[in-house]
């Protein structure tokens, strides 16, 4: 397998993985045969058709600890025009460009290119054991992906998410409640609004207070302040019908301290005033996280991106990563990874190459590291 990191991400840039409409099955069977070459074993989870996730181990001799690495391998579509095709994976001036370039394919292929140097150099090592989980259905929720499979992951003492970009360390990360409210008001004729409950003007009015409340919150040196966003607003059937009925997606992102249920009932609060039957439905939610950072497998971390002459940087997410659902299910979590800033997401996604090279070299040495840490460590 004469492969160089760059090969691989170019080869794992041109597998379409696109999210909407949700398929890894492509991407995983190559990663399965990429395992197999290597003679390593691995076993596939898939939880819903075609949403393939999948988990290998490389066994240490003491299995003192158990550290798990985990990208995913999903993308978000290809949309607008692109100066180079989405799934070229082109070269150019240093970077590779295409779709999950920087999100998060660059991981992915830093984390098998890992695989393949310590197994074509026989390194195995003393007291750490490392499961690596590539996972699926991460742009759209996790529900086919690692949500499921956290369940099928026992015994893990450390979860690095490889998802950040340019070796950021995420030690915190906002909540995420999306909502949906939907008001039902009273359908009449254009002529004669009085005679209806115009469920659109109702959303009008509730929203701008909504926007201009003053919510209660203690800001937080990394995370700031909290933040709403209005993503959709539907309602009508047409110009001179009363809107019987609309629906708006609010999408807020609140700090540690504020609770979720303090959030929804405020926002009762202001829909109560308009005198409009309502109903809200809770679309995703992740609470709020705060990592300790001087846990072993942070401060270890830190100490390999000083040696690699990298400026550690611990960092907040603003944005959601797959954190929560680790530590759901009780494993102490951060995020770690080696994409370009400002690429994800975004047409012309492109990757530094040297941050693919960089961090194949960081892995390595931190698994090293954290292996002698443990050597005599319970």
């Amino acid at each position: 397998m004469k492969q160089s990191p760059i090969d691989l991400l170019q080869k794992l840039i041109r597998i379409d993985s696109q999210n909407p409409p949700g398929n890894e099955r492509k991407i995983i069977y190559f990663i399965r045969d990429y395992l197999k070459e290597l003679g390593i074993a691995s076993k596939i989870y898939e939880f819903k058709k075609d949403r393939l996730n999948l988990v290998c181990k490389l066994a240490s001799n003491n299995s003192r600890k158990k550290i798990l690495f985990t990208p995913h391998v999903d993308t978000v579509p290809a949309t607008g025009a692109w100066r180079k095709p989405p799934l070229s994976a082109e070269i150019h001036k240093g970077r590779i460009y295409g779709r999950g370039a920087t999100d998060c394919k660059v991981n992915v292929a830093a984390a098998l290119y890992l695989i393949k140097k310590l197994k074509k150099e026989k390194t195995i090592l003393k007291n750490i054991d490392l499961i690596f989980a590539f996972t699926g259905d991460e742009e759209t929720g996790s529900h086919n992906g690692i949500i499921p499979l956290a369940k099928h992951l026992k015994g893990i003492d450390y979860g690095i998410v490889l998802d950040s970009d340019e070796f950021d360390i995420v030690v915190a990360q906002k909540g995420l409640l999306h909502l949906r409210v939907e008001l039902f008001g009273r359908e009449a004729h254009g002529a004669y609004p009085d005679e209806g409950v115009n469920a659109v003007e109702k959303g009008v009015f509730i929203l701008n207070e909504i926007l201009t409340e003053k919510f209660q919150f203690t800001p937080h040196p990394l995370l700031k302040k909290p933040t709403i966003n209005i993503g959709k607003f539907d309602g009508g059937d047409k110009v001179n019908v009363v809107a019987g009925f609309c629906f708006f997606d609010i999408d807020i992102r609140y700090l540690p301290g504020e609770r979720d249920k303090d959030i929804i009932k405020c926002i009762e609060k202001i829909i109560k005033k308009q005198k409009i039957k309502y109903k809200i439905k809770i679309l995703a939610h992740q609470k709020p996280i705060e990592i300790d950072k001087n846990i072993p497998a942070i401060k270890i971390l830190r100490s390999v991106l000083k040696k690699n002459k990298i400026k550690e940087k611990l960092q907040p997410s603003f944005g959601a990563t797959v954190i929560t659902f680790l530590k759901d299910v009780g494993v102490e979590s951060f995020s770690f990874g080696f994409g370009s800033k400002r690429n994800a997401h975004v047409k012309n996604e492109s990757v530094k190459i040297n941050n693919l090279n960089k961090g194949v070299k960081v892995l390595e040495d931190y698994v090293k590291k954290l292996d002698g840490y443990f050597e005599h460590t319970d």
